[in-house]
């Protein structure tokens, strides 16, 4: 049974399962009903190191460079509609690929085109983010957000990071204005 983290929460993943290797990251969540333009959410994973920056742009995972240059964090694709259970969107981290420098892989969601559409993160219902253990397909850890966001564009949902040679997960639930780019400057990413 999956332990259901509130925010702040934390869990050992390497004491879940020694073996561990590989996890799915799942993020679910649902539009409120609106006038407006469809929703549309994207995962995102930035890779940090010590200082809590990127160590260059190939350290910053989304829908259009869906693959670490290192092979450890992988975005499953973009889903422009969501909503309808489970997971909308999924990266899967590979542990034991991982470089050494990298800390902490913090896991985002977005609101594409948030301003010019009118929407925020207040307008999303049951929002969650979960591990899986994806060797056995056993869902680990649950971070349901609860909280209403009504001004926030941008969320950093939760994050998996290093800690005594053991892998962690933190529930984090933090929002941002800005969208995308106030999250890549916070991260060190370049913006054109």
């Amino acid at each position: 049974m999956a332990v259901l983290l509130k925010k702040g929460g934390n869990i050992s993943l390497s004491q879940t399962d020694s073996n561990l290797r590989h996890i799915l990251i799942g993020l679910g969540w649902e539009a409120r009903l609106t006038d407006g333009a469809p929703f549309d959410l994207d995962a995102t994973a930035f890779m940090v190191g010590e200082n809590g920056k990127v160590r260059n742009d190939e350290d910053f995972i989304f829908y259009y460079k869906l693959e670490s240059e290192c092979g450890s964090v992988v975005h499953t694709g973009d889903d422009a509609v969501g909503g309808g259970g489970g997971d909308d969107e999924a990266l899967k981290i590979d542990f034991e690929k991982v470089p050494d420098a990298i800390k902490r892989v913090i896991i985002c969601v977005t609101i594409y085109e948030a301003d010019e559409r009118g929407q925020n993160f207040g307008q999303v219902d049951n929002a969650f983010m979960r591990i899986v253990n994806l060797d056995n397909n056993i869902e680990i850890a649950r971070f349901d957000l609860t909280e209403d966001y009504s001004t926030e564009t941008a969320m950093i949902f939760g994050e998996v990071y290093r800690h005594n040679n053991e892998w962690k997960f933190k529930a984090v639930g933090q929002g941002f204005s800005g969208g995308l780019e106030s999250l890549c400057h916070k991260f060190g990413v370049q913006v054109a």
